[in-house]
């Protein structure tokens, strides 16, 4: 095991001993404080450890402290505010300030122990997603441990003899459904062939929120925001890779639905599962995979295609954010048109009279729900915008004023025909992509340089980049991370600052 520097120890052991040693005195009185910012990526080090470790946009790394040959981590589930985008804030829950967690990285044959503290309202416990550990370490509780409650704490500790992608969260259902997952790594002690060059972990998830509320209903069945390491587009951190490199983007569902997540432009091959690394023989040449419900899949590829390639989720509702069926007449500044019913008869939340929801004017308006239309056109709490007041919201929308939406060049009164709203089917109710719901200053940020202008109006839901760049534009972006964070960049020579085999080229940026 590498020995820590006295920089590491200050900057990622700021528990330490002595926190163990008075947690006894404290007792589960303590509030633990992790060296985590909230709302940057802030990896420990990992120099002279023998792997390259995964980038997780937009969530942190779990910082650990060595004590004797054991890594020890500290876990904390606490309720969380997650800005999963510009104009939405959610009251989730999670661990160590964040939703979803920190990410866990170790190297196969460590033996970790994991300080954990509930410091949410009710009992939970902490289950370790297809590790092959002792049946006391699993987390099941009533089964192998008693819950532990509220101000409680339970110490893990295990050795993993296992490589791959891995996740842990509750062992309660619906606190599972409120944003409690984090990504757990083992990278192998024999290096995968052939090695990448950048390593990715997406972690997917879907919440239902009701209009101006922040809470997500977690016994819903339809979901009307979903997230990528809880950020929903075009809020998401591209992925930066350089021309030529080869890339590993290791993907992780918790949730309800099941994910046909789709790569542009490359084809991929399927390198491994929450089972671990997959035997060659049984890869084949993809360019979508289903990510099912518990699952975790390895995708890699050789990136030697430029360009911005967008990598989502395929199912069509997937690719939308807040599904309101007043979007279409407010994007499009037409003359309006009815609706249908209000937001909570349209996602199958019924109200009103008569009291038993039979009748033909129950049926959802959005077209997901009880499987039947609508016929009742009346206007309601969602009915239409005249054009006159379609532009008034629309001024009032932070991030969506005309001056910073509008494309250079583009027309957006002829974004439609003139007869749109004559031809049956217009608008869709969720149709929200186009020049007016575009938002590129509101999610500014390095990793976005040199996007098309207007880019963001067509990026909903679970959709983020994989931008593929020659070495300049690659530069030019890495340049502006260091200029804008103060930690180091991932995959660049500052990030590995001891000798060891993941050194990175200051010439390439690369393995060498």
């Amino acid at each position: 095991m590498a020995n820590r520097s006295r920089r590491e120890f200050f900057t990622n052991g700021a528990l330490g001993a002595g926190l163990l040693a008075s947690a006894k005195a404290w007792g589960l009185q303590i509030s633990l404080k992790t060296k985590v910012d909230r709302n940057e990526k802030c990896s420990p080090s990992y120099a002279g450890e023998p792997f390259l470790p995964a980038q997780t946009p937009d969530v942190p790394d779990l910082p650990w402290e060595m004590e004797n040959d054991v890594k020890v981590f500290h876990l904390v589930a606490e309720p969380v505010k997650r800005k999963i985008h510009p104009n939405k804030t959610l009251d989730l829950w999670g661990y160590n300030g964040t939703s979803p967690g920190p990410t866990i990285q170790v190297m196969q044959g460590d033996r970790v122990r994991i300080i954990f503290d509930n410091h949410l309202p009710e009992p939970t416990s902490m289950h370790w997603h297809g590790f092959e550990i002792p049946p006391a370490m699993d987390g099941v509780p009533g089964i192998v441990q008693a819950p532990t409650p509220p101000g409680g704490r339970m110490v893990y500790e295990f050795t993993l003899h296992q490589e791959g992608t891995y996740f842990y969260h509750p062992h309660m259902a619906m606190q599972e459904m409120i944003g409690m997952m984090g990504a757990f790594i083992l990278h192998p002690q024999k290096p995968y062939q052939t090695r990448v060059d950048k390593d990715f972990v997406i972690l997917l998830q879907e919440y239902a929120v009701l209009p101006n509320n922040s809470v997500p209903n977690t016994m819903n069945m339809d979901f009307n925001w979903l997230v990528f390491n809880g950020k929903s587009g075009p809020a998401i951190t591209p992925m930066i890779v350089r021309l030529g490199d080869r890339v590993r983007i290791r993907m992780v569902n918790l949730g309800m639905d099941h994910h046909p997540i789709h790569l542009h432009g490359n084809t991929f091959y399927v390198t491994g599962t929450e089972g671990g690394r997959a035997p060659q023989s049984t890869w084949r040449p993809e360019n979508t995979v289903l990510v099912g419900v518990a699952q975790a899949r390895d995708i890699e590829f050789n990136a030697k295609y430029a360009g911005d390639w967008m990598l989502h989720c395929h199912l069509p509702h997937h690719m939308m954010n807040q599904m309101s069926s007043t979007v279409g007449p407010m994007t499009r500044i037409g003359k309006g048109m009815p609706a249908g019913l209000g937001m909570e008869e349209g996602m199958g939340m019924l109200t009103g009279s008569p009291g038993t929801p039979l009748g033909k004017d129950y049926g959802p308006s959005l077209g997901r729900g009880l499987g039947v239309g609508s016929t009742n056109d009346q206007r309601a709490s969602n009915s239409p915008l005249s054009a006159r007041q379609a532009q008034a919201t629309m001024q009032n929308m932070p991030g969506m004023q005309p001056s910073e939406t509008q494309v250079p060049g583009a027309n957006v009164q002829s974004d439609v025909s003139p007869n749109a709203n004559s031809v049956p089917g217009f608008p869709q109710d969720a149709y929200m992509e186009g020049p007016r719901m575009a938002m590129d200053k509101a999610v500014w940020k390095p990793e976005n340089y040199g996007l098309r202008p207007g880019w963001s109006g067509f990026m909903q839901g679970m959709m983020t980049l994989v931008r593929v760049l020659p070495p300049d534009r690659y530069d030019k972006i890495m340049e502006l991370i260091r200029a804008n964070r103060r930690q180091p960049v991932p995959y660049t020579p500052e990030a590995f600052d001891a000798p060891g085999v993941n050194r990175l080229s200051s010439r390439t940026g690369r393995l060498e």
